[in-house]
């Protein structure tokens, strides 16, 4: 019975609509096996090259020896430290870079006067190597995580401000307009459609802020740091064990690669909720 209320209530989908949406998972299915097989191939071929001499494996190490230092650290304990260090510099960042960023888009947006009074500030502390700042970071906030994360923050949260406010000046002038005709007040303009008609441009943002806060704090612990990923990747370029610099570097574009998928999945919610509503 079920079955049939199934069938009679699911909507009709003509033949060529049927081979489209065919083809179009076909692609999707090509697309992810070419992924994985490049993968695979350079993996493949970078290990044949360090076994057979081609490359020097000392320098370049190999899949195999960065599996075998992997698993040393994963025994040694190690790995679960420096990767939560890390990982837990980079959301703070992350999360007080989005907070903060938005709440000052929101501000300058509400503040027409401040906001042209301060952009072009903003616009320079964006455009300013956030390295320089490092000898200042160090001496203001120390050695310790508040520097990485205060690190982080500089070279993710202008990028933040400025790409949400251009969304928020985006808003089209006649959907202003009728808002202002219908008596809103500058709250509910914000409320109903400013931050609405952003949420993909927020997204975006969140999405940029993923790579900007792993680099920061990256560049963070290159200076200060005494424990985390950056902080193996230094210590292992210093004592020229190139073995753990690439098993560094590769966990690092791993998590890197599941912080955006995870914002990616957010994306996809949020786009769905809207056109459901």
């Amino acid at each position: 019975m079920k079955k049939r209320l199934l069938k009679t209530n699911a909507p009709d989908i003509s033949a060529e609509h049927a081979a489209y949406l065919k083809g179009q998972k076909k692609k999707n299915i090509i697309v992810t096996l070419a992924r994985a097989g490049i993968l695979v191939f350079v993996i493949l071929l970078w290990e044949i090259l360090a076994r057979t001499g081609a490359i020097d494996s000392f320098i370049s190490s190999s899949p195999s020896r960065m599996l075998s230092c992997f698993v040393d650290l994963v025994k040694g304990g190690e790995l679960a430290k420096h990767v939560g260090i890390t990982l837990w510099e980079t959301v703070v960042s992350f999360f007080l870079a989005t907070t903060l960023g938005t709440l000052t888009a929101v501000l300058l947006w509400w503040f027409e006067s401040v906001r042209k009074i301060l952009e072009p500030y903003i616009v320079v502390l964006n455009a300013l190597p956030k390295i320089a700042l490092g000898p200042i970071i160090i001496i203001w906030m120390g050695t310790d995580q508040p520097a990485i994360i205060t690190m982080a923050l500089a070279i993710s949260l202008f990028i933040t401000i400025l790409n949400t406010l251009s969304g928020f000046l985006s808003v089209e002038k006649s959907k202003l307009m009728l808002m202002k005709t219908l008596g809103a007040t500058k709250w509910q303009t914000l409320t109903k459609l400013v931050l609405p008609y952003n949420l993909p441009n927020i997204i975006d943002a969140l999405k940029i802020n993923v790579g900007m806060c792993w680099v920061g704090t990256i560049m963070g612990e290159y200076l200060v740091s005494h424990a985390g990923l950056g902080y193996l990747i230094i210590y292992g370029g210093q004592i020229f064990k190139l073995d753990l610099v690439m098993t560094s570097t590769v966990i690092l574009c791993f998590l890197a690669g599941l912080m955006y998928y995870a914002v990616a999945l957010l994306q996809k919610f949020v786009s769905k909720k809207l056109n459901l509503d």
